[in-house]
């Protein structure tokens, strides 16, 4: 994939959403510069300007680290935080107030970072927390808690987040 491509791979995903499509070419541009120690260097202020514009002014905590598939979309990404751990993987939807990140255990170490699959859906208000899997295809209700891995193809709702028996998102 060329530079080009690789900036605007968001686009097409946040059509209508100019302030989805600004974050994600701001945040696609500080992951070229992070590939290597010259360009941070060089481009240093920029990479400030990120943190400080998209963090923030707009509220919204996408580290230039994070590990996120194409097209992700952004929805109200107000109060939005991804720890730099985080996998997403492609065409996944984020919406405002949504947490996802580690957890400390009692010894003072922490678990490692969820791994969401491709196609997920992820409500306002979710926290998504600890070292969970969810797979493919997976649409997380507004408001859940997940602390425990949901399987593909299914339905999560709820404190702490449960899935839905006989609900299926392919049905």
């Amino acid at each position: 994939m060329n530079i080009f491509a690789y900036m605007f791979q968001d686009r097409k995903a946040n059509r209508k959403n100019f302030k989805g499509q600004l974050v994600l070419f701001m945040f696609r541009v500080a992951q070229l510069i992070n590939r290597s120690m010259i360009t941070k260097v060089i481009f240093f202020p920029y990479l400030m300007f990120y943190r400080f514009f998209v963090e923030w002014s707009l509220g919204i905590e996408l580290p230039r680290k994070l590990t996120a598939g194409k097209g992700l979309i952004i929805y109200h990404g107000q109060a939005l935080v991804v720890n730099q751990g985080v996998i997403i993987g492609e065409n996944c939807v984020l919406r405002n107030s949504v947490t996802i990140g580690h957890k400390k255990l009692a010894d003072g170490t922490f678990t490692r970072c969820p791994r969401l699959g491709n196609n997920i859906d992820v409500g306002a208000n979710v926290c998504i927390i600890g070292d969970v899997a969810i797979g493919d295809n997976v649409i997380i209700g507004a408001g859940a808690v997940v602390i425990k891995d949901i399987p593909a193809n299914s339905i999560a709702v709820g404190n702490p987040a449960r899935v839905l028996e006989g609900r299926s998102v392919l049905t």
